[in-house]
């Protein structure tokens, strides 16, 4: 009997000692939203000259991060680009009071610029150099930088960038690619007007040379958005 006892004792202790080595499971990730098969199929991943660029994650493509066709009334003509920092959207003129809206990220060389310019050239994966002022401040980020970076997925511009000018003098306001994909949407401390890399490639293939870009003032921001009719 005692001896029956004892193995009743042994055999609940190790028991105990399973539980105790077994590990707790994993704590599992929340599954990413199902975005629209249309919205999925441009934000993909694809090849760019020689890069892989990747897709972005369904947790960047809120509903107001992505790329869609709205309504937009402007005196503006087609082919323009209207930037609207305090929003942080973007808007391609398209005919009949329509627009492609993009969300764009913004940062304080972005809200630095207002007024009209325009677009004499853009680059595919293009090269970049801080500027001086970033070297000054920042020496051990971008002092081994002075010479230039080439183009790739780790250089700020990106994939694409649109060059701004007005007149004959680069206003060195860009409209540009990023790795950042966290920061679409939002008002970021450096940079000047971010995108996507699948939305600036798009945007570059639209954008003809010299094309005229407008960018809000924050008393303007939202203009274009409400039908005048609303206002009579």
């Amino acid at each position: 009997m005692l001896n029956r006892f004892c193995r009743m004792l042994m055999a609940a202790g190790a028991l105990g000692l399973l539980a105790a080595c077994a590990t707790a499971p994993e704590p599992v990730a929340p599954p990413q939203p199902e975005l629209p098969p249309e919205v999925a199929a441009h934000y993909a991943g694809l090849q760019d000259g020689g890069f892989e660029v990747p897709a972005v994650p369904s947790r960047y493509l809120s509903d107001r991060n992505i790329r869609r066709e709205v309504d937009y009334w402007t005196d503006e003509k087609p082919g323009t680009i209207i930037v609207d920092p305090w929003q942080r959207f973007l808007y391609y003129v398209q005919p009949g009071n329509r627009a492609i809206r993009y969300a764009v990220a913004v940062g304080d060389q972005g809200r630095a610029f207002s007024g009209t310019a325009h677009i004499p050239y853009s680059r595919d994966w293009p090269s970049w150099i801080p500027t001086q002022n970033m070297i000054r401040e920042f020496p051990e980020q971008y002092a081994h930088l002075s010479g230039g970076m080439e183009g790739g997925l780790m250089n700020p511009l990106g994939a694409r960038a649109l060059y701004l000018h007005k007149g004959n003098r680069d206003t060195y306001y860009r409209i540009h690619g990023t790795t950042d994909m966290g920061s679409i949407g939002n008002a970021t401390s450096a940079g000047c007007i971010r995108m996507f890399h699948q939305d600036v490639i798009e945007l570059e293939t639209l954008v003809r040379s010299g094309a005229r870009v407008v960018v809000l003032t924050e008393e303007e921001s939202g203009k274009g958005t409400t039908s005048p009719a609303q206002g009579v």
